[in-house]
């Protein structure tokens, strides 16, 4: 390898198709641009309001009736803090948590900072990071703000150690096709060398971009990058193999992975 070849990107002739919402998509994109990748944005996602915003609204405007308030997304704490910018002052005086340092980020930005963020961010940690503070005060009340059609490991989780909760929708996601032609004249021009999926509706939304069945078959010889487990079970269930996954289960990181993956193959 000469030495030019050496300093070269390690993404350089590279591209990378991210699923993301475009509005989310931004930073994933410039992590990888500056590892010389040509990033393909192929949204499957959107992100838009709740079929009513009556269920987020009531909650907001009465936030002293909750021990806790805990955010699972960035989404969440952007559409509460739209929905009701005042909250913040209020919800200072609310016990926090959030999934990871991404919402824990937004939370802070909002003047609010969480008082718990667990090490692996996913539900089942924030429910380990939260058991024994439930258990200490039987019957917390517990707001839980988030996407629409979530899983339903938290709010279960919680009840189940004895909280009172009220789960509402800040938001939800719906497919998108925006870039679904883009995406397959891509692969059938094998131009893709990876796919990133930051959450499970990216993949199941991706995978109906194709006949049924045939999602795997169309990304053959393509690395499949997923920002954890979750994620990575769903691609699992739509027949697709992840080969890149960071131990920490943020952007940052799977920009990581992807510029290590392929540094290795080089």
């Amino acid at each position: 390898m000469t030495a030019t070849e050496s300093a070269a990107p390690a993404l350089a002739g590279r591209e990378i198709a991210i699923t993301r919402a475009r509005a989310q998509a931004h930073d994933l994109a410039v992590r990888l641009e500056a590892e010389g990748a040509r990033v393909l944005a192929v949204p499957t996602i959107a992100i838009e309001a709740p079929e009513s915003w009556a269920p987020l609204d009531r909650a907001l405007a009465d936030l002293e009736r909750y021990d806790w308030v805990v955010f699972t997304s960035v989404n969440g704490v952007e559409m509460a803090r739209r929905r009701l910018p005042g909250a913040g002052e209020r919800l200072a005086g609310r016990r926090l948590a959030a999934i990871g340092p991404a919402t824990a980020r937004a939370l802070r930005d909002w003047g609010c900072p969480a008082e718990v963020v667990p090490d692996e961010y996913v539900a089942e940690a924030l429910v380990r990071e939260l058991a024994p503070l439930m258990r200490a005060r039987a019957g917390a009340r517990v707001l839980v703000p988030r996407a629409a059609e979530a899983r339903d490991v938290l709010v279960r989780e919680l009840r189940r150690l004895g909280a009172e909760v009220d789960e509402v929708a800040a938001y939800r996601t719906r497919p998108s096709d925006e870039g679904g032609a883009a995406l397959r004249a891509a692969l059938d021009a094998g131009r893709v060398d990876a796919v990133t999926f930051t959450s499970s509706s990216t993949v199941r939304h991706c995978a109906a971009l194709f006949a049924p069945g045939q999602a795997a078959r169309a990304l053959r010889g393509v690395a499949v990058a997923c920002i954890g487990p979750v994620t990575r079970e769903t691609a699992r269930e739509h027949g697709l193999e992840t080969q890149i996954m960071p131990t920490a289960y943020t952007i940052p990181a799977l920009a990581d992975a992807i510029v290590a993956h392929f540094r290795q193959r080089s």
